[in-house]
C-alpha cells in the first residue's frame, strides 16, 4: 500500500500523489518515511525534502514546517515550499551571496541568528534548484 503524502503552504497544496518513500529535514537529521511508518509529529530543519515515486525522484525546498505521519498519510505543514522547477537557480544564487554577507555584518547574536537561518533557506533552496539542471544518468547498453 502506498503511501499519501500532502505538502501544503498556507497559500496552496505544493505537493498531493500517493509515493513509495518520503525523505524530509528533520531537526536531527534525514528522515525516511515508509507506507504503515509508526505515528509521528516532529518539527522539519530548512532543507530538501526528495519524494521517491517508483523510478522518479522529486525534489522540494523547504524553509521548516511540521511533519505528521498517521497510518499510510504524511502531511507536511510547510512554511514555504517550492519544487525545482519554481526555483530560478541564478536568485538562488544571489540569496546565499546575500544571506552570507548578512553574517559577516552581524552586529548581535539575534542578527546572526537570523542571517545563519536565512542561509540555510537559500541552501536548500539553490541545492533543489541544481538538482533540476543536472543532466539525467545515461541509460545502460542492455547486455
Amino acid at each position: 500500500m502506498p503511501l499519501t503524502l500532502e505538502i501544503v503552504t498556507a497559500e496552496r497544496v505544493v505537493y498531493s500523489e500517493e509515493v513509495d518513500v518520503l525523505v524530509a529535514p528533520g531537526v536531527v537529521g534525514e528522515l525516511g518515511v515508509l507506507p504503515s511508518h509508526a505515528p509521528l509529529l516532529t518539527i522539519m530543519q530548512p532543507g530538501e525534502i526528495r519524494v521517491d515515486k517508483g523510478e522518479e525522484q522529486t525534489y522540494i525546498a523547504v524553509s521548516g514546517g511540521f511533519l505528521e505521519v498517521i497510518g499510510d498519510k504524511a502531511t507536511i505543514l510547510a512554511d514555504t515550499a517550492e519544487r525545482a522547477e519554481e526555483i530560478d537557480e541564478a536568485r538562488a544564487e544571489e540569496a546565499v551571496k546575500r544571506a552570507e554577507e548578512r553574517i559577516a555584518s552581524a552586529s548581535s547574536a539575534f542578527d546572526l541568528e537570523r542571517a545563519l537561518a536565512s542561509v540555510r533557506r537559500s541552501q536548500a533552496r539553490l541545492k533543489v534548484a541544481r538538482r533540476r539542471t543536472r543532466a539525467p544518468r545515461p541509460e545502460m547498453p542492455a547486455g
